[in-house]
């Protein structure tokens, strides 16, 4: 076992705080663990799916009298610990042949037969303890892996002569008040991995009772009162890790006789003391005789000095790779604090784990030192610790999360003379950078931990050239600067929980592999993000306040191409502006390519413009439109100029019964048949005509609007030859146009020879359009008809004109 990696690992294991728990409490946290796989909801009945396709049923602390009933039959982990349960019966775990994991602990049992699980072949955990077991008989189980039988009444195991048969067994849990050599015949043909003595109740011991235990891991929970010599009589000759808890202080010199007995030729590596009352003395009493044995990991947990005096530790060559000690507490603070910590620096291991120890600074080794781990986690530390330290050449990993380091610059001072350092973990502090301070960290240093800090972004001009992994989470970064240093090897950058408002580049990270940015304030993308991170293979980006816009739309697409891993897509990537879509997943979140670009969306217009435009146009020369426009322009300019001039002629009345438009090609019927016909003798009617009412000095087109502004009606004679006269069009454009400011009656349209309709030129739609809506006065040429015909005539233009007296 590498000694770095093993306490490494442990140091990371205690990133949270451990409660001083005791052996008895901690042996079931790998149950406990498992089933919290699961996130149970408040019902009844708790059951959830596994990841072995069965189920975990949790009925813990439910204060239930009963195996409950109706369990699916794929159940494999049922939780009944923490109940009332006194009684077991076949039929409850019957219909469950999947069962694997049972917890009964902490229940009433007083007897249990182990037939009651033959249904059960799968069964391989089994946890009994905490109960009120007196006997446990039947037929042991075969595929039994874990058994924990500890904290019962003296329990009387009646099944010693086929306990053979359990040749799967791992793990076995015992506890006892009396203890006698019979005990342990259970164990005579066992060949177990892991066995438990709980001894905490010890009330009897007679020495030489305990056999020689034929397992590779031993855990003893010492007696609470009594001091019996337990440590005395153990023969441990195949044990491998040796756990004792609940030390105090009158058994600390049977540990110490204990360990004196050990030789080089044992095999015992692991040594673990767990709730341990000693003083200074003994402490290096024990170190003296682990030194000299063949124990390679030594680890205290929950010491507590009573004493301290004045002896000095004498280093002597060991197998000893590394120790731990955690959760120190003093009885007195009077002691050579100087002595202890120098003690403890001077130690000739590899690795070296002091945490939860209120240790205040930590001496640099006297001498070239061969730690390679140094673990001081979760005490207080300040800046000054390794300062100008040369002895520690060897150390590749250093631990100082949870301190008091306030200043970065002389961390990476600390670090300068570690030539082989590549880990240095300095989370959980104080840390700040001044930009104009100067960094100088060691050179071989790959990875770095600066996270719960106070650091800002001129930390990146205060880091380690060669930093491959760097975490820079929960800090008070709000964006990366451009003028910073240029961390070519770096692969792994954390900046979770930070201040960041959008996707940094990776300009001075050329090889970036993975980014987390995850818990920021980022609204949107940058540019610069797809143009200099094309190595990224895994980004963390979700639980950002996503303003969920055009700039984000390259973003969305790359989530959804899935070229890059995005960790947490798509369920932590979701909108938070604007409103209408906040909560919406970015992937369900559409915006159109037209809209976010900007040269396409006015190339789009353009082109719809000018394509209205050729429409408009072609329409304009079907139907002749700018003659139209040509024409109003001229009438409203001639109403302009009659308005100014003679504003008293808009109180005249009218003039005329009728204004005649007609082409000079039938100006022949006009004048010796129509106009005589109408007009007559007695002068009742009076008829326009341009021929003989046009003033001189006029424009045709003033005196084609005077004379039919001055006429009740308007006769059009329509034949072929109208249609070809641009001037009867223009006289049938103002009419029509004075017919729809007046009162919509002053068109009469006579028909004096029929006409074809591909006649009529295109652009006179409007003649068209008459032609069909209106009714005309078609002229008949049977003169027994042409009476009515001028009687209608006449009967449609007859009104009574006023006199110039009248006007007068």
């Amino acid at each position: 076992m590498d000694p770095v990696a093993s306490t490494e690992k442990q140091a990371s294991q205690k990133d949270c705080k451990e409660p001083p728990y005791s052996m008895a409490e901690r042996k079931h946290s790998g149950t406990i663990s498992f089933l919290s796989i699961c996130i149970f909801t408040i019902s009844c009945n708790i059951i959830c799916a596994s990841a072995e396709d069965g189920f975990i049923a949790n009925y813990s602390r439910r204060i239930r009298y009963t195996v409950p009933k109706n369990l699916p039959a794929k159940t494999t982990v049922l939780d009944l610990s923490q109940n009332q349960i006194s009684e077991i019966r076949i039929s409850d775990f019957r219909s469950l042949p999947k069962l694997h994991t049972l917890i009964l602990s902490h229940n009433l049992i007083r007897v249990l037969n182990l037939s009651v699980f033959q249904y059960n072949e799968d069964l391989e955990y089994l946890d009994l303890s905490h109960n009120n077991l007196q006997t446990l008989s039947g037929l042991p189980l075969t595929g039994l892996k874990h058994l924990d039988v500890s904290y019962n009444n003296d329990i009387n195991m009646t099944m010693c002569p086929d306990s053979g048969i359990m040749w799967k067994l791992e793990y076995l849990g015992l506890s006892a008040r009396n203890i006698q050599k019979s005990d342990f015949c259970v164990l005579a043909h066992l060949q177990l991995e892991t066995l438990f003595l709980g001894l905490e109740d010890l009330l009897e011991y007679h020495s030489g009772v305990l056999p020689i235990f034929n397992v590779k891991n031993l855990q003893i929970a010492l007696p609470h009162k009594r001091s019996f010599p337990i440590l005395l009589d153990l023969d441990l000759t195949v044990t491998e890790s040796l756990e004792l808890s609940n030390i105090q202080s009158d058994q600390v010199f049977h540990l110490i006789k204990f360990l004196s007995k050990l030789n080089k030729n044992g095999r015992l590596l692991n040594l673990t003391l767990t709730s341990i009352k000693l003083t200074w003395e003994d402490i290096l009493n024990i170190f003296s005789f682990v030194w000299r044995s063949t124990i390679r990991y030594l680890n205290i947990y929950y010491m507590t000095v009573l004493e301290f005096g004045d002896e000095i530790f004498s280093n002597i060559d060991t197998s000893l790779k590394a120790l731990t000690i955690e959760h120190t507490q003093l009885a007195t603070m009077t002691f050579n604090q100087s002595l202890v910590y120098r003690t403890l620096s001077e130690m000739n291991i590899s690795a070296l784990t002091i945490s939860d120890s209120g240790i205040l600074f930590m001496h640099c080794p006297s001498k070239p030192s061969r730690f390679q781990y140094l673990g001081f986690s979760n005490n207080t530390l300040t800046d000054s610790v390794f300062q100008g330290c040369n002895n520690l050449p060897l150390v590749e990993t250093l631990i100082l999360q949870r301190n008091y380091l306030k200043d970065l610059t002389k961390v990476s001072l600390m670090t300068s003379r570690m030539k082989r350092l590549k880990y240095l973990d300095v989370s959980h502090n104080f840390l700040q950078h001044e930009g104009e301070n100067k960094c100088h960290w060691a050179e071989n240093m790959i990875k770095l931990n600066l996270s719960s800090n106070m650091l800002s972004e001129s930390v990146f001009r205060c880091l380690p050239v060669n930093i491959q992994i760097l975490d820079l989470q929960q800090n008070h970064i709000s964006r990366i600067p451009k003028e910073m240093l240029n961390l070519n090897n770096l692969e792994e950058l954390n900046l979770a929980f930070n201040k960041l408002t959008t996707f940094p580049g990776c300009a001075s990270f050329s090889r970036l592999l993975f980014l987390n940015i995850e818990n920021n304030s980022v609204l949107s993308q940058s540019a610069e993000f797809f143009e200099s991170c094309q190595y990224i293979q895994r980004l963390k980006g979700g639980n950002n306040p996503f303003k969920c816009s055009c700039e984000l739309r390259q973003f969305v697409n790359f989530g959804k191409q899935g070229s890059v891993e995005l960790v947490g897509w798509p369920d932590s990537y979701m909108c938070k502006e604007p409103e209408y879509v906040k909560g919406t997943l970015l992937t369900n979140f559409h915006i159109s390519e037209l809209v976010c670009n900007v040269p396409l969306l006015v190339a789009v217009v353009l082109i719809i413009t000018v394509i209205l435009g050729v429409a408009v146009l072609i329409l304009c020369i079907r139907f002749d439109i700018p003659w139209y426009l040509k024409m109003i322009w001229q009438w409203t300019q001639v109403k302009r100029r009659n308005w100014k001039s003679h504003p008293e002629d808009h109180l005249n009345t009218l003039q005329f019964h009728a204004f005649v438009s007609y082409s000079e090609h039938d100006s022949e019927w006009v004048k010796n048949v129509l106009i005589p016909n109408l007009e007559k003798e007695d002068g009742s009617i009076r008829i326009c005509q341009h021929e003989r009412n046009f003033v001189a000095g006029k424009s045709i087109v003033e005196n084609i609007i005077d004379c039919i502004e001055k006429s009740y009606k308007s006769i059009f004679v329509l034949s072929p030859n109208f249609v070809q006269s641009e001037w009867c069009h223009y006289e049938l454009y103002f009419a029509h146009h004075q017919l729809f400011s007046e009162d919509g009656y002053g068109l009469i349209l006579i028909l004096l020879e029929s006409i074809p309709t591909y006649v009529i030129p295109a652009r006179y739609h409007k003649l068209k359009a008459l032609m069909v809506k209106r009714t005309y006065l078609e002229w008949p040429k049977e003169k027994s008809k042409q009476g009515l015909f001028w009687a209608n005539l006449r009967a449609a233009i007859q009104i009574k004109l006023l006199s110039d007296e009248d006007k007068l």
